[in-house]
């Protein structure tokens, strides 16, 4: 009796346990107190609208403020285990990237068991309240990229528990107090880009848990302090421009853990150290006064992916290096020797420079794209030694003015004295770039360190329109990281006034966080110190101003005049994002100081009677030609007709001959031909500077005629963007259409994917390529001054280059969309397995059919799949249906590419998987902009959930019925689309540059009926 007692009662303890646990979880509720805080806290941090009424926060972990989050969602974490579990306290509060424009609320005290504070990337002023001081649990406290100011407090101590203090950003001011020291606990410390002043304080010798120490950008006094050595956990030490001095402690150099140790802009480091770990990744000792030899152990360390020893005083040779790190930076030392034949020069693919420095070179060394070597050569006093391997470089002139639009195409400005033409200089440039011209180059030192996008864009431009004379000249500008030098040569010796043009078009003051954003850095005229720590937003007195800054009378002695714009450390690097700062140029202008008029092309009026009696008599002769040469008439009409088409456009772009690229293709060798494409053949070629080009050459009885010829020219000569393949120019000339491209060191994503020789693309370059594809059509549907429709985004028409960046191709049959309208398009232009539901079926063309063809492609990416290839199944003949069937099943990653052998991150995968799928949805307005998917790719926004099936490829119109269908008829149909022939045409421009040989993207003619 007793054992069937026991056995009863231990079965209703279960029930009423288990019963318990339910009426718990469902009545646990946030504390009122901290209910009520929450309000407060959301007045003082500038919150307008919060909304408390949608349920406990702590149950959706999300606190709804009202306002788009650019980076992450609002998230509140709590502890739900006071009371029996039935009350909580919030113990994580992140605001990230709201635009705050309120205080640092002192009410967060009143959460008591709050132990993370994040409202990074705001702009919240005032100090850090007193009131904090009272909350005991706190763990981490992160501040950086706001507006906050006045000194750390001391009570800061009271923190023990404290692992991360990050207020870097910011423009906290005066001593670093003795009190920090007492935050033993301490492993992320992030004080850089303030206005700390004074020595580091002895008492941080105690924060031997330290993983990370920022101090870069600072006004700091002394030296580096010795026990930074003692800190053996120490993984990442940042002294940009801190104002510390060197030397460095020989125990700094001991620590085993160190993996990015980054020091510049300093004195006193004179010796190099040697540095003891083996996992260290980026080694950056810049223009700190080394000198002597490169020690032999820096080459084998196998973690090195980025060594910068530029600007200092080292010598001796390079030794024989068999690789060298990824970016590797020498340039402005006095090192010397024959480099020529080593293998670090002739194999090696890591963006080297080896500017200023004093090599030996043959005359017969060639340029290499990924090494600058500009004024590399021991001799300095000619031509020869400031292009060592650029060829014959003899002046047949000497100018006396040039004017550089930076980072833009040509631009002709109307002056009161007439009119002057800014030169290009829209070409992509590298980490490691010396690129010249006819009569100026430019040479680009460094990469972007920290930008989570890998991008190195040394090219921006704004939409927005800036303010000036001529603002047109300011929509653009090259920037750099480190170095950027411009040089003009064969000029006339002399005396000439300088004026650098500069626009802030970045750190926009429309944004209140971009606003915050700080550039600083110097400018070299001739060598000498022009301007020190300049601020472009502050010279200007804002954002989209202009300012010019001009220099006189500098001496020409030698036919060069050098300009240098270099960072120095200084300014932030993390507005709006990681990796944004150094110099920034929008357009440059010499002026010989006799020249009056500098640069104006005007036309003079005089009598000239010999001149007169001349013109007469060509002109009778001409007419007696004309005469003889009726028969050629109507083929000499078609040439002129192209030429005024083209003028016509008003196009800045470059003009070359058709001797100039007969000379360049080898007249048009069939080994350099690339492919045969719908418009013509395509051939590589290379220019008289050493550029690589690729030249498609159109038929004159192109089906596409002139107004297509001059609208392919049109669209793409003004587009300049890091993403989109750039167009250098074309010809016209003896009934010749020519097209000179960017050449594609990769060839296209399609063949990438498909063919087993071509490089083999790892997670990280996927997710690099898919969102370079989603940046170029952002630019194309939103960016740029002329909206566009692509109308045939897929994996043929994203070319790759040497360092795999996607590059959106074939403008040519593109369509000008109408601001804020829809059109019906009555000629259907795409690719089978790629085009939006809406645009098949009616017609309907909006730049939501670009999103649905990008969404595909995003699939192919992660899949490695071709969406025109059938599954072979009913149930999934498309990669979209076969995503969502996986989807259903919970198994979404298995449609991952195979060959990545696991090698990816799966919250990356998914999310590219459901930004394709959201993409793909069957309603236009269900698809997001382009620059939604940007956001949704980079985790900057929440995915939208797809609430239907992505459409077209599905049961009733898969790819095999589109297929079987007559091809060759034509009938008519009834609704937007009736009596239109609807005509899927193959748009020729990557496909002429890049033959398709391995790929089957089906292409096909058919009536709309027929759909």
């Amino acid at each position: 009796m007793w054992i069937v007692f026991s056995t009863l009662f231990l079965v209703f303890t279960i029930i009423t346990t288990f019963f318990s646990i339910l009426t718990t979880s469902s009545s646990q509720a946030l504390h009122p107190d901290e209910l009520k805080a929450l309000g407060e806290i959301a007045t003082t941090l500038g919150i307008k609208r919060l909304n408390l009424s949608d349920g406990d926060p702590c149950l959706s972990r999300t606190l709804n403020i009202g306002v788009v989050s650019s980076e992450m969602n609002n998230t509140i974490a709590c502890d739900c285990s006071f009371n029996n579990n039935m009350t909580c306290h919030i113990t994580e509060l992140i605001l990230k990237s709201k635009s705050l424009s309120g205080k640092l609320p002192p009410e967060l005290a009143k959460l008591q068991y709050l132990q993370n504070i994040s409202v990074v990337r705001n702009y919240l002023s005032g100090t850090i309240p007193m009131e904090w001081a009272s909350m005991p649990y706190l763990t981490s406290i992160t501040l950086s990229a706001n507006n906050l100011s006045g000194p750390l407090p001391t009570w800061l101590q009271n923190f023990k528990n404290l692992k991360v203090l990050a207020v870097e950003g910011n423009q906290f001011s005066g001593t670093i107090p003795d009190e920090l020291g007492n935050l033993t606990n301490l492993t992320i410390l992030h004080l850089a880009s303030n206005k700390f002043s004074g020595r580091l304080p002895i008492t941080l010798s105690r924060l031997v848990n330290l993983e990370e120490f920022w101090v870069s950008d600072n006004n700091f006094s002394g030296t580096i302090p010795g026990y930074i050595g003692n800190w053996s956990w120490l993984r990442k030490l940042f002294l940009h421009a801190s104002g510390l001095k060197g030397p460095l402690p020989e125990g700094v150099a001991r620590l085993e853990n160190l993996v990015d140790l980054r020091i510049s802009d300093t004195t006193g480091i004179n010796s190099f150290p040697n540095i003891s770990s083996e996992v260290i990744e980026n080694l950056i000792l810049r223009n700190v006064g080394l000198s002597g030899p490169i020690p032999s152990y820096i080459w084998n360390i196998p973690s090195l992916n980025r060594l910068d020893l530029s600007f200092n005083k080292l010598t001796g040779e390079l030794q024989e290096v068999q690789n060298a790190p990824a970016h590797t930076y020498l340039t402005s030392n006095m090192l010397s020797g024959n480099v020529e034949s080593s293998s670090v020069y002739r194999h090696s693919k890591s963006a080297i420079d080896l500017s200023y420095n004093n090599f030996s070179w043959s005359s017969s060394c060639q340029d290499k794209s990924n090494i600058n070597i500009y004024r590399s050569s021991y001799l300095q006093n000619n031509l020869t030694g400031f292009l060592p391997c650029a060829g014959p470089t003899n002046c047949s002139k000497y100018q006396r003015s040039l004017h550089i639009n930076c980072g833009g195409g040509n631009v002709q400005i109307k002056t009161s004295s007439g009119k002057i033409t800014y030169q290009a200089d829209n070409t992509t440039t590298n980490a490691a770039t010396n690129h010249h011209l006819e009569n100026w180059g430019i040479s680009n030192t460094g990469d972007f360190t920290d930008d989570p996008n890998n991008d190195d864009t040394y090219i921006v431009s704004t939409s927005l329109t800036p303010s000036g004379d001529y603002p047109y000249l300011y929509k653009t500008a090259r920037r750099s990281p480190l170095s950027l030098v411009y040089y003009a040569f064969c000029l006339e010796n002399g005396a000439y006034n300088v004026k650098l043009h500069f626009v802030e078009i970045q750190f926009l003051d429309e944004e209140l966080n971009t606003r915050l954003g700080r550039r600083e850095f110097d400018v070299y005229v001739q060598g000498e110190l022009f301007l020190r720590d300049f601020n472009i937003k502050d010279e200007a007195n804002g954002t989209l101003k202009a300012v010019v800054a001009e220099a006189k009378d500098v001496n020409v002695t030698d036919h060069m005049l050098e300009i240098r714009l270099y960072w120095g450390g200084k300014g932030t690097t993390l507005f709006p994002n990681r990796g944004n700062y150094g110099p920034l140029i929008s357009a440059i202008s010499l002026c010989h100081s006799l020249e009056k008029h500098c640069g104006v092309e005007k036309t003079k009026y005089h009598t000239n009677y010999p001149l007169i009696f001349g013109v007469i008599g060509a002109l009778v002769a001409i007419i007696l030609l004309a005469l003889g040469f009726y028969a050629q008439k109507r083929c000499r009409d078609d040439t002129n007709m192209r030429e005024r088409d083209l003028r016509a456009q008003g196009l800045q772009t470059v003009w070359f001959t058709w001797r100039q690229l007969q000379a360049a293709t080898n007249n048009f060798d069939e080994a350099n031909k690339l492919g045969e494409g719908g418009f013509g053949s395509v051939f590589k070629g290379e220019l008289s500077d050493g550029t690589i080009v690729a030249v498609k050459q159109l038929s004159s009885n192109s089906r596409q005629g002139n107004r297509e010829f001059v609208n392919e020219i049109g669209m793409i000569s003004g587009l300049n963007h890091p993403n989109l393949v750039k167009l250098y120019g074309c010809c016209v000339e003896n009934n010749q259409l020519l097209l000179v491209y960017e050449y594609m060191e990769n060839n296209s994503l399609a063949l990438v994917l498909s063919e087993k020789n071509s490089p083999k693309l790892d997670w990280a370059a996927r997710k690099k390529i898919c969102v370079g594809i989603a940046r170029g059509l952002e630019f194309l549907h939103e960016g740029s001054m002329i909206k566009m429709v692509h109308r045939d985004i897929k994996t043929t028409n994203v070319l790759l280059d040497a360092n795999l960046n996607a590059k959106i191709s074939d403008f040519g049959l593109a369509r000008l969309r109408e601001e804020e309208h829809s059109h019906i398009s009555t000629k259907i232009a795409g690719t089978i397995g790629y085009m939006a539901p809406e645009y098949v079926l009616w017609g309907q063309l909006t730049e939501k059919a670009d999103v649905y063809s990008f969404g595909v492609v995003a699939m192919e990416i992660v899949s490695g799949k071709s969406n025109t290839k059938p599954r072979g199944s009913a149930d999934h003949v498309s990669l979209i249906n076969w995503a969502l069937m996986l989807q259903q099943k919970g198994d979404i990653l298995e449609i991952v590419d195979p060959l990545l052998e696991g090698d990816f991150i799966s919250k990356e995968a998914v999310r590219m998987i459901n930004v394709a799928l959201v993409c793909t949805n069957s309603s236009p307005s269900l698809r997001p902009t382009m620059s939604e998917a940007v956001q949704m790719l980079e985790g900057m926004i929440e995915i939208a959930k797809v609430t239907s099936d992505p459409g077209l490829y599905g049961d009733d119109y898969s790819i095999l019925k589109l297929r079987g269908n007559d091809t060759h008829g034509s009938s008519r149909t009834t609704g937007v689309t009736d009596q239109t022939t609807m005509t899927m045409k193959f748009s020729g421009s990557a496909s002429d540059l890049y033959p398709e040989s391995v790929i089957s993207n089906s292409t096909v003619e058919f009536p709309s009926s027929s759909v």
